[in-house]
C-alpha cells in the first residue's frame, strides 16, 4: 500500500472523458518512490497474483453498473412510451415498440442472472469463477450499452438532448466494454478455458 502523498508520486491532469465525468481520471507516476516493507501485501513477487484476483470482482462491479444503467434506460423508455402520443395513440400501443421493450427487458434479465451466477461462484471460490466473471462482464456490458442505445432511439430527438438522461447513460455505458479488461479480452479468457478441456460447467 503506497501512501498517496509519498515523495516521488506525481498526478497528471484530470482527463476530459466522453462519459464518467463524475469520476476523476488521472495518470499516476512513480519516480523513485520508497515504500516500507511493512506496507507490502503478501510476499515479494505475488503482486501480479493479487492484481488478477481483484479483476474478477472488478469485472462483476462493471457488469453491475451496466445492469443499473440498462434498468434505468428501460424504465425511462416504458414511461416515455406511455406518455408520448403519435397519430392519436400512445406510443406504447404500437406493437413494434412493444417488441423493443420486450427485447430490452429479456436481455436485461438474462444479463442479471449471469452476473448473479458469476458472483455466487466467486463468493464460493469456484475454480470456474474467472470464466463466468468474464462471460458475465462481456454479456452485461454489451447488453447495457445496447439497451441504453435502444432507449435513446425510442426517445427520438429528445433522447439526444442533454435535458434528458439518455445521452448520459449511452456515454457512460460505452466505457464499460473497455474497463476491467476489454470485451475482446473477456472472449479470450472464455475461449482459452474452453480450449483447455472443452467444457465450462453450468450450475447443476
Amino acid at each position: 500500500m503506497v501512501p498517496a502523498d509519498a515523495a516521488g508520486i506525481e498526478y497528471g491532469k484530470n482527463e476530459e472523458k466522453m462519459g464518467w465525468k463524475s469520476q476523476p481520471t488521472r495518470l499516476v507516476s512513480f519516480d523513485g518512490v520508497r515504500v516500507p516493507v511493512t506496507n507490502r501485501l503478501g510476499e515479494e513477487g505475488e503482486g501480479f497474483k493479487f492484481a488478477m484476483k481483484g479483476l474478477d470482482g472488478g469485472r462483476l462491479n462493471i457488469a453491475s453498473c451496466s445492469l443499473g444503467a440498462a434498468q434505468q434506460a428501460l424504465t425511462l423508455s416504458r414511461d416515455y412510451l406511455a406518455e408520448r402520443k403519435q397519430f392519436g395513440r400512445e406510443l406504447s400501443q404500437f406493437q413494434a415498440l412493444q417488441f423493443k421493450l420486450a427485447d430490452m427487458a429479456t436481455e436485461l434479465t438474462a444479463a442479471r442472472l449471469m452476473v448473479r451466477q458469476a458472483a455466487w461462484r466467486l463468493d464460493n471460490s469456484d475454480p470456474e469463477a474467472p470464466a463466468h466473471c468474464a462471460m458475465a462482464k462481456r454479456f452485461a456490458t454489451d447488453m447495457g450499452f445496447s439497451v441504453c442505445n435502444e432507449a435513446l432511439q425510442l426517445h427520438g430527438g429528445y433522447g439526444y438532448i442533454r435535458e434528458y438522461p439518455l445521452e448520459r447513460l449511452v456515454r457512460d455505458t460505452r466505457v464499460h466494454q473497455i474497463l476491467e479488461g476489454t470485451n475482446e479480452i473477456m472472449r479470450l479468457i472464455v475461449a482459452r478455458r474452453l480450449l483447455a478441456d472443452g467444457v465450462i460447467e453450468s450450475l447443476q
